[in-house]
C-alpha cells in the first residue's frame, strides 16, 4: 500500500478570467520514512501543495491519499509547520507545546504530558527557554517553539512549509541542522517546501522541482552518505555535482533576466560630473584608491560609556572594482556602508571618492537597501524619475525620461514601467530600486543586503540582473550581504569582517574568477569551491560572536583594470 499519493492532481483559484490553474497534473509517491524537499520559485504554488497534504486545500481534481484513503480535512498523523511561528503569545514555551501534547495525547496523566513537553522542547534545544513567552524569543527560537509542538503531536508525517525562510543565515543554517538531528532519531516521513538548494541536499533523500507552470519535474536523488555535515559538503564531489545540476535546472526554467534592448542611453551628463555610464572611463579620473577607507572608526556614546562598533577600518578600491562585504550579524558591515553613503557620521578617521572626503548624503553615492523604500502611489517610472530629474537638470524632459526607461527596461521591467509600486511583488520592487540607483549614473554604488528579503530563487534572478547591468557600467561598488555564493559571485575581492564591537577587516579573498559571470558557470570551475571555503572557513572561525585575534590583512587595492 502506498503511502502518501498525488494522482494527477489539479488545483486552481478565482474564476472565469481571473482564474488561475496553480497546480497541473501533479503525480507523486512518498515513500514511508522519506525525507523529500520540494523546490521552486515564489507563487509556483509550493504551499498549496503542502495545503493539499495538510487537509487545508482540497484538490480540483486528482485526489491525494494518505494509507490508501484520499485526504479529506486536518489529521494528527500530519504535523505541520508553518513559514509563520503561530505561537500563543500569552503562552510560554511549554504552554505552546502542551497545546499539542494535550489535544494528542488526552488520556495520559498530567505528569505523563508534562514530561513529553519537556522531551520535545528538549529536542530541540529550548530547555533553558521552557518558561519564557514568544516575545522574549528570538526568531530562531520561536521556529524551533513550531517544530517542538508539531513533533509533539507525534505525526506520522512531517510537513514543514518553508519554515526557516524568516530567518537570518547563521540561524537558518543552525534551525537546518536541528531539524536534520532530529530527523535522524526517529526518521519520520518528512516533506520540506524549500527555496534553497543547500538546504535541501543538506536535508533530502530526494528533490523534486516545482516549476514556473505548475508541474513537477523530474526527480534528483541524494546520494551523499548521511550523516552530512555542512562544511564537509563543500569538499564533496557528489555534493558539487548536484547542486550544479539542480542550480542548472532552475536557472533554465526560472531564472531569466528579462532584459530588454529597444532604448538607448542618451548622451546627458549627471550634475555631480560624471558621464553616462556607457561611455568610456573619466579623464582625470582617480584609477587607484578611488575610494580609500583609512583609519575608519565608529563610535556610539552609551550609559557605560563610548561604544567603538568599527575600528580601524582600512581599505583601498580601485575604480571600477566591486567588493563584497561579509561577516556575522553585528559586526559592522552595514555601520561601514552607511558611513560611505553620509548617513552615518564618521567618529574618526575618513572616506575619500575620487579625491574628496564624503561629507553627507549626496547623489553621486547611490544607495540600495534591504527594502527599497519606494513611494507606493507612484509608478516605476516616477520613482526613478523623482532622482534622475535631480541629478539631470540639464537635459530636456525627454533624455530624462529615456534614462528612467533605459534602465527600467534593463532590469526587466520593460512592460511594467507604469505599474504603482503597491502593486507589485517585492522581487519587482527591489527591481524598481537598483533601476533608480544605476540610473543617478553614480560615482558609486552601495548595496545593504539588497537580496536580504527575497527568496533564494529571487535573489539568483536579481544577482543576475544586477551583473548585467553593472558589466555595462562598471561602477565602482560595494555590497554588505552574509550569503557567501552571493559574496563570490558579483565580487572581484570578499572583504571579510571579524566580530564585534570593535569589528574590523579580518581577511580578503581576491576573488581570479572570468566575467561575466553567471551562477552555473561559476560551480563548474575548479576554483569556486576553493574561494568558497576561505569565506566558510573564516565564517566558522569567527562563530557564535567568537573572537580570535584578526591576522595582519593587506587591504591595498588590487592593480586597476584595464
Amino acid at each position: 500500500m502506498s503511502f502518501l499519493t498525488f494522482d494527477n492532481v489539479n488545483k486552481g483559484f478565482g474564476e472565469g478570467l481571473n482564474r488561475a490553474e496553480v497546480l497541473k497534473g501533479i503525480n507523486l509517491e512518498v515513500k514511508e520514512g522519506e525525507f523529500l524537499a520540494i523546490l521552486g520559485f515564489s507563487g509556483t504554488g509550493k504551499s498549496t501543495l503542502m495545503n493539499l497534504v495538510a487537509g487545508l486545500e482540497t484538490p480540483d481534481t486528482g485526489s491525494v491519499t494518505f494509507k490508501g484513503q484520499p485526504i479529506k480535512g486536518p489529521g494528527p498523523e500530519r504535523g505541520l509547520v508553518f513559514q509563520s511561528y503561530s505561537l500563543m503569545p500569552w503562552l510560554t514555551v511549554t504552554g505552546n507545546v502542551m497545546l499539542a501534547v494535550n489535544s494528542a495525547f488526552p488520556k495520559l496523566s498530567k505528569a505523563e504530558r508534562a514530561e513529553k513537553a519537556a522531551h520535545y522542547i528538549q529536542m530541540v534545544g529550548l530547555s533553558h527557554a521552557a518558561a519564557r513567552r514568544p516575545s522574549e524569543l528570538s526568531g530562531g527560537m520561536r521556529q524551533r517553539v513550531s517544530v517542538a509542538r508539531a513533533l509533539a503531536l507525534d505525526p506520522e508525517v512531517l510537513l514543514l512549509d518553508e519554515p526557516l525562510s524568516a530567518l537570518d543565515a547563521l540561524t537558518r543554517a543552525n534551525l537546518a541542522d536541528e531539524i536534520l538531528n532530529i530527523w535522524e532519531q526517529d526518521k519520520k516521513t518528512c516533506i520540506l517546501i524549500t527555496n534553497d538548494v543547500d538546504e535541501a541536499i543538506l536535508l533530502a533523500d530526494r528533490i523534486v522541482a516545482l516549476n514556473p507552470d505548475g508541474t513537477l519535474g523530474d526527480p534528483f536523488t541524494v546520494s551523499i552518505p548521511r550523516p552530512r555535515d555542512r562544511m564537509e559538503m563543500n569538499n564533496d564531489e557528489t555534493f558539487k555535482a548536484l547542486r550544479a545540476e539542480v542550480t542548472g535546472y532552475l536557472m533554465d526554467v526560472g531564472v531569466e533576466a528579462k532584459v530588454e534592448g529597444t532604448r538607448n542611453l542618451p548622451d546627458v551628463t549627471p550634475i555631480h560630473g560624471l558621464p553616462t555610464a556607457v561611455k568610456e572611463a573619466t579623464k582625470g579620473a582617480i584609477e587607484q584608491r578611488f575610494l580609500d577607507f583609512s583609519q575608519l572608526h565608529k563610535v556610539y556614546p552609551t550609559p557605560k560609556g563610548p561604544l567603538t562598533v568599527v575600528e580601524d577600518f582600512n581599505l583601498k578600491m580601485n575604480r571600477g572594482e566591486f567588493i563584497s562585504l561579509i561577516g556575522h550579524s553585528g559586526c559592522g558591515k552595514s555601520t561601514v556602508l552607511t558611513m560611505a553613503a553620509g548617513l552615518n557620521e564618521i567618529s574618526k578617521g575618513a572616506i575619500r571618492l575620487d579625491g574628496r572626503h564624503v561629507q553627507g548624503a549626496d547623489p553621486e553615492r547611490a544607495v540600495v537597501f534591504q527594502s527599497p523604500n519606494l513611494f507606493p502611489w507612484l509608478s516605476a517610472k516616477e520613482n526613478v524619475a523623482i532622482g534622475v530629474d535631480k541629478v539631470y537638470p540639464r537635459a530636456s524632459q525627454a533624455e530624462r525620461q529615456e534614462v528612467v526607461e533605459y534602465y527600467l527596461e534593463r532590469v526587466g521591467l520593460g512592460d511594467a514601467m507604469d505599474r504603482p509600486a503597491h502593486s507589485m511583488s517585492n522581487g519587482m520592487k527591489q527591481r524598481v530600486g537598483i533601476a533608480r540607483a544605476f540610473a543617478l549614473s553614480p560615482k558609486l554604488l552601495l548595496l545593504d543586503e539588497p537580496f536580504g528579503m527575497l527568496d533564494s530563487l529571487t535573489r539568483w534572478e536579481l544577482q543576475e540582473v544586477l551583473m548585467e547591468v553593472w558589466s555595462r557600467t562598471k561602477v565602482t561598488a560595494v555590497c554588505v550581504t552574509h550569503d557567501v555564493d552571493e559574496a563570490i559571485l558579483l565580487a572581484d575581492r570578499v572583504v571579510m569582517m571579524t566580530n564585534g564591537p570593535q569589528a574590523t577587516i579580518g581577511k580578503i579573498v581576491d576573488v581570479d574568477l572570468p566575467r561575466p559571470r553567471t551562477r552555473k558557470a561559476l560551480l563548474e570551475h575548479p576554483d569556486y569551491y576553493k574561494y568558497r571555503q576561505e569565506v566558510l572557513d573564516f565564517l566558522e572561525e569567527y562563530e557564535h560572536g567568537a573572537k580570535p585575534k584578526p591576522k595582519a590583512v593587506d587591504a591595498k587595492p588590487a592593480v586597476a583594470a584595464e
